[in-house]
């Protein structure tokens, strides 16, 4: 009986930790439901600041629709790799609101009611295949008071400004009005008297956008002071404002406005004394500052200052008859010279930039500098005057051109606490001495990025404007008046990491290879192009078109020329093959590791654990 006693000990243990298992899981379900530990390397399940500020701040009920055709995406694991991903942050979301934001995730199947509803509040379907079958990944927001935001179609691109772009929506549903935007332009930006055509012009492509998208509120007679409700203030050339316009302008930042201010040290749309049709044509530059804010706020940028980029400078034609030519002043900047961790400049390819100037953050400032546009290494500054005077021969900003080897910031953003400008007014009523929250404001040192000639084609297609960009400036201005005209807290949401992780050892071993085997390999092809020129010289028909005797000399020199060929042919095969053999080899390790390493360490834990229950046996036997 004792001995079936100590037989059935183990079933019992077993039993009882099973039962202790499911108790376990029962309460932890109650318990710590909503608990979430986020152990991914960068935080890629856990919310921003920001978001769950704006989530605290609905006020009434949300609901969001995402609309994703998963039986359609069957065969496209990649995709369904990133909804799953999206799945995820929008379940976060939800659990985060406090029942505030409910999600439905919804599959249009086709000829269905939901793919109906999803074509009716402009979702995005991609089409798949010639039979009609359609991918739709859609969100919808909406709340109790018929408002309604969308996100037409979430685009795997796009991934590390997916929790940007959801609490963007969340937040324009809280919202009861249309951000205002104050404008104070020295050019002429809006709709105005065409000094060329002598016609009406309904203005710049990026005013008219803005103007569609906001309440574009235009101040005139340099104003004194800036109305409470205005969100953002737009500053385009400011050129020679009054002291009060400035103070207005620092008073306005330091209670917590947002600023976006444009200067250039030669504002070519500015044609004051210029012929419209040439505005480059040697007249004196036209520089925009603000000096004493920027001086006060401890911002550089010297307005007497061009920047020149060889790398990245673009083809001009100063002369209608002759070629065009590289202009060191005029500069396109491509995704890699863009901030990509900034949601104003991350997702644009292509930048124009025209007599920019360069900005730069004083020792003794406050504040910190966020670089979003930069030149190369291979720029510098040039005075503006002989910019102007070279505008007819480009090729002679080259002579005095000497590389810097510094990247030149031509925009950026500036945020943290502020001093006022203007200390000396502190017996003013309702002076701000210090900014009452972190201030944000986007600084760029160009204004000729705002004109049409620099990223956009409009032409009229029955009687409505047509746009075809080749830029993306229009996008950047947008990006900056959007992100800026939101609250504090949609401008703190991060930038979230990328789910793709790459394969940084597998990277490092082919740059690795590439380096050992590159230079045979280039040395090899040299050999290569070598010999099939010998070949060819010696193989060559005569002058008259007819075939040239080969003597015997020749021909034997012909077959080793072939021979060789052969075998350098056959070198360079060895070569190319050899450059991925340090990955394969990694890769067949790692194999081995996930065939072999779990079931070994299984076996190895059931040896050691049979180890010690024989060695207890023993003891007890011989005790």
């Amino acid at each position: 009986m004792k001995k079936l006693h100590r037989r059935s000990l183990p079933l019992l243990a077993l039993v009882l930790l099973a039962l202790a298992f499911v108790a376990a899981v029962a309460l932890s379900s109650v318990l710590l439901r909503g608990a979430r530990l986020d152990l991914t390397d960068k935080g890629l399940y856990t919310l921003s600041e920001g978001t769950l500020r704006i989530l605290d701040k609905i006020e009434e009920p949300v609901t969001l629709k995402l609309y994703y055709s998963e039986h359609a995406s069957r065969d496209f694991q990649q995709f369904r790799v990133f909804a799953a991903r999206v799945r995820e942050l929008l379940e976060e979301i939800a659990a985060r609101s406090g029942g505030k934001v409910k999600l439905e995730v919804i599959d249009p199947l086709p000829f269905s009611e939901a793919e109906d509803q999803a074509a009716a509040y402009g979702l995005q379907a991609v089409p798949l295949d010639s039979a009609g079958q359609k991918l739709y990944f859609g969100l919808v927001g909406s709340n109790s008071t018929d408002g309604e935001s969308l996100m037409p179609f979430i685009q795997p691109d796009k991934e590390a400004f997916l929790e940007y772009d959801v609490a963007k929506l969340l937040s324009t549903l809280s919202a009861d009005r249309l951000p205002v935007v104050g404008l104070i332009s020295g050019l002429p930006t809006g709709p105005r008297l065409d000094p060329v055509t002598g016609r009406a012009s309904p203005g710049w492509v990026v005013d008219r956008q803005i103007a569609e998208l906001f309440e574009l509120r235009r101040l005139q007679d340099y104003p004194t002071s800036i109305a409470e409700d205005v969100d953002l203030l737009m500053l385009v050339h400011p050129r020679e404002l009054p002291e009060d316009t400035l103070y207005a302008i620092d008073q306005f930042l330091l209670r917590g406005g947002r600023l976006l201010a444009f200067v250039d040290p030669d504002a070519e749309a500015d044609v004051g004394g210029v012929d419209p049709l040439d505005p480059l044509s040697g007249a004196e530059p036209r520089p925009s500052d603000l000096s004493r804010l920027f001086d006060g706020w401890g911002i550089q940028f010297d307005p007497a200052r061009v920047v020149l980029d060889e790398k990245h400078a673009l083809q001009v034609q100063p002369d209608p008859g002759g070629a065009p030519v590289r202009h060191l002043a005029v500069i396109g900047l491509d995704a890699a010279a863009l901030n990509q961790d900034d949601v104003v400049s991350g997702d644009l390819e292509r930048l124009h930039f025209s007599t920019a100037g360069a900005l730069g953050l004083g020792k003794e400032s406050t504040l910190q500098m966020e670089p979003l546009a930069q030149s190369s290494a291979a720029s510098a500054l040039a005075d503006a005057r002989a910019v102007r005077d070279a505008a007819a021969n480009p090729d002679r900003l080259r002579e005095d051109f000497r590389p810097g080897g510094n990247a030149l910031v031509l925009a950026a953003r500036f945020s943290g606490e502020l001093s006022s400008a203007f200390p000396e007014r502190a017996d003013r009523e309702g002076h701000l001495a210090r900014s009452v929250e972190p201030v944000n404001m986007i600084v760029v040192a160009d204004t000729d990025v705002l004109s049409d000639r620099l990223w956009v084609q409009v032409r009229d297609f029955l009687g409505q404007p047509v746009y075809n960009a080749f830029a993306n400036n229009g996008d950047f201005v947008y990006n900056a008046v959007d992100n800026l005209v939101g609250n504090a807290d949609l401008i703190a949401v991060r930038t979230r990491a990328s789910a793709q992780r790459p394969f940084e050892k597998v990277e490092a071993l082919r740059r690795a290879a590439e380096q050992r085997y590159r230079a045979k390999e280039q040395q090899l092809q040299q050999q290569l192009d070598e010999l099939e020129r010998k070949l060819e010289a010696l193989q060559q028909a005569g002058a008259d078109g007819q075939a040239v005797a080969v003597t015997a000399e020749q021909q034997a020199e012909i077959l080793r020329f072939q021979d060789e060929r052969l075998r350098t042919r056959r070198e360079l095969r060895e070569v190319q093959h050899r450059l991925n053999a340090d990955i394969e080899a990694l890769g067949n390790r790692l194999k081995l590791i996930n065939i072999l390493g779990m079931p070994a360490l299984v076996v190895l834990a059931a040896l050691a654990l049979a180890w010690r229950r024989w060695t207890r046996r023993r003891a007890a036997a011989e005790g």
